[in-house]
C-alpha cells in the first residue's frame, strides 16, 4: 500500500511539473528554408533540447509570469493616473512625466529668501533635493507654466519635467534550473567557458537601479553588499515588486550552491538601488540620485533596466557624472519593437542592450536603431524573484543584467581597464548576428564571455 501510494505521489508530480516545463516553451518561428541565414544557423546554441526543458523536479516556487502583459499594465495604470501627463511619440511608443512637477538645475544654489520667493511665486513646495537640483511642485501651475516661469530665472541652468522611467522587462554550476538546461541564455552567450577564466571578484561592484532586491532570498542575501532606498532614504532597499530581484539574479544570483538559478558571475557583489516603487515606475530624480548613490559608495558597473523615450538633461548629467568616475553604464534599450530612442539607453555614454531569443533571432519587442550597441538573451529568462521565490520573465531588462554581469567579469580579470575599454571589448567581442557587421537590430552582436575575458585578459599582460 506504502509502494503504491508513492508510486502515485511520484506519478502526480512528474505530471504537474511537466506542465509548468511546458509554461517555458516558446514557439520556435525560425525560417527553417533559409540555412544560409547566419541566425539560423547558430539555433543549435540557442535551442535546449524540449525533454530536457520539461524535465524540472520538485521546483515548485518557479513563476510563469507575462512580464510584457505587466509592462502594459503599468502604462495602462499612468494613462488612467490624473496625476500624470501622457506624451504620445506614436503608435507604440508614449513617455510620461508628473504633473505640475518639475526639476530645475541651479546654476548657484538660491538663499533661503530667494527659495521663499520662488515657492510663493510658482505657489508650491520643494519636493526634494539633490546637489544643486530641487523639485518644485505648484499647486497652481502646469508644468508647462513652471518651465516658462524657471526658465525666466538667471540662476537657473535649466527647468525639465520631472519624467517617469518604466522597467523594462518582459567546475560547471550545480544549480537545479541550470542543470535541467532552462537556462538556454548562460551557454549562448559562452559563460561556462568564461568561467575557466574567471567567476569574479567580489570586490568588483555591480549597481542595479531598479525596484530593490529582495534582501532575503537564498539565492542573493550572501551576494549583496550596501545599498540604498532612494524612494525612503534609508539603508533598506528591500523589492516590493519583483523586477529588481529578477534583474539581480541574472548578474549574480548565487552559483554552484544547489540551488535556483546560476549568475553570470560567481563572485562580484550586487549593490542594490530602490529608485523604482511597486508600481515599476520611478521618476528622473529619484533614478539620477540612485546613480550619484552608487558612483560615490563604490560602484564600478552600473545596470539600468528601465527606460523613457524623453532626454532629460538631469539624468544626462548623473550619466555624464558616473562615466567621468570610471563607472561602466549599461541600460536596455526598450520593449516596444519601435526605433524610437530609448532613455538613458540612447545616451553615448550607455552600453544600449537589444534583447534576442532563443532561435538567435531579434526578440519580437525588442527596440532596434541606431543607438543599439550589443544584444544579449532577453526572453524566456529564469532568474530570481521577490519573496523568495523564481520566474522566467522577457524584456530587455533581462538583456541588459547579462552585459552587466560580463563587464563586472571584465573588471574582475582586469581592474585596470577604463570603462572605455571595458565598453571598447564587450563591443568587438562579440558573435556577430544578423546582416554582417553592425546593425540597428544587434548592434555590435550578440555578447560572448569567452572572447570577452581572453581579450581583457591579454591586455592585462
Amino acid at each position: 500500500m506504502t509502494k503504491l501510494r508513492k508510486s502515485l505521489l511520484v506519478t502526480v508530480s512528474v505530471l504537474i511539473l511537466l506542465s509548468i516545463g511546458l509554461l517555458f516553451i516558446v514557439p520556435n518561428t525560425r525560417n527553417k528554408e533559409n540555412p544560409e541565414n547566419k541566425t539560423v544557423a547558430v539555433k543549435n546554441k540557442f535551442n535546449p533540447p524540449i525533454t530536457n526543458v520539461q524535465n524540472v523536479e520538485n521546483e515548485k516556487n518557479v513563476l510563469q509570469i507575462n512580464s510584457l502583459s505587466m509592462g502594459q499594465t503599468i502604462k495602462n495604470q499612468l494613462k488612467n493616473d490624473p496625476s500624470v501627463f501622457l506624451i504620445k511619440h506614436n503608435e507604440k511608443t508614449e513617455s510620461h512625466y508628473i504633473k505640475k512637477e518639475v526639476n530645475v538645475t541651479f546654476k548657484t544654489l538660491p538663499s533661503t529668501k530667494e527659495i521663499k520667493r520662488i515657492t510663493q511665486e510658482i505657489n508650491g513646495t520643494i519636493i526634494k533635493k539633490l546637489n544643486s537640483t530641487i523639485v518644485f511642485r505648484s499647486n497652481t501651475l502646469s508644468t508647462k507654466e513652471l518651465i516658462e516661469y524657471f526658465n525666466r530665472q538667471a540662476m537657473v541652468e535649466f527647468a525639465e519635467p520631472n519624467y517617469l522611467y518604466l522597467q523594462n522587462q518582459i567546475g560547471l554550476p550545480n544549480d537545479l534550473l541550470y542543470r535541467e538546461q532552462y537556462q538556454w541564455n548562460l551557454s549562448a552567450i559562452q559563460a561556462e567557458a568564461g568561467w575557466d577564466i574567471t567567476k569574479g571578484d567580489e570586490h568588483i561592484i555591480i549597481a542595479v537601479i531598479d525596484t530593490g532586491v529582495d534582501l532575503d532570498h537564498p539565492d542573493l542575501r550572501r551576494r549583496i553588499t550596501n545599498g540604498y532606498n532612494v524612494l525612503l532614504n534609508n539603508n533598506f532597499p528591500d523589492d516590493d515588486n519583483g523586477h529588481g530581484t529578477h534583474v539581480a539574479g541574472i548578474i549574480a544570483s548565487e552559483t554552484n550552491n544547489h540551488e535556483g538559478v546560476a549568475g553570470i558571475t560567481w563572485y562580484n557583489k550586487i549593490m542594490p538601488i530602490k529608485a523604482m516603487g511597486a508600481e515599476g515606475h520611478g521618476t528622473t530624480f529619484d533614478i539620477a540620485k540612485g546613480i550619484f548613490w552608487a558612483v560615490d559608495h563604490g560602484a564600478d558597473v552600473i545596470n539600468m533596466s528601465l527606460g523613457n523615450y524623453q532626454h532629460s538633461s538631469l539624468l544626462k548629467g548623473a550619466i555624464d557624472y558616473a562615466y567621468s568616475k570610471n563607472v561602466v553604464l549599461i541600460a536596455a534599450a526598450g520593449n516596444e519593437n519601435t526605433m524610437q530612442p530609448s532613455y538613458p539607453a540612447a545616451f553615448s555614454k550607455v552600453l544600449s542592450v537589444a534583447a534576442v531569443s532563443y532561435t538567435g533571432q531579434r526578440a519580437p519587442f525588442s527596440n532596434y536603431g541606431d543607438y543599439i550597441d550589443v544584444a544579449a538573451p532577453g526572453v524566456q529568462i529564469p532568474s530570481t524573484y521577490f519573496n523568495q521565490q523564481y520566474a522566467a520573465l522577457s524584456g530587455t531588462s533581462m538583456a541588459s543584467p547579462h552585459v552587466a554581469g560580463l563587464a563586472g567579469l571584465l573588471l574582475s580579470v582586469n581592474p585596470n581597464l577604463t570603462n572605455q575599454e571595458v565598453i571598447d571589448i564587450i563591443k568587438n567581442s562579440t558573435y556577430d548576428l544578423g546582416i554582417p557587421g553592425t546593425d540597428h537590430e544587434f548592434g555590435s552582436g550578440l555578447i560572448n564571455v569567452k572572447n570577452g575575458l581572453e581579450d581583457a585578459q591579454s591586455k592585462r599582460q
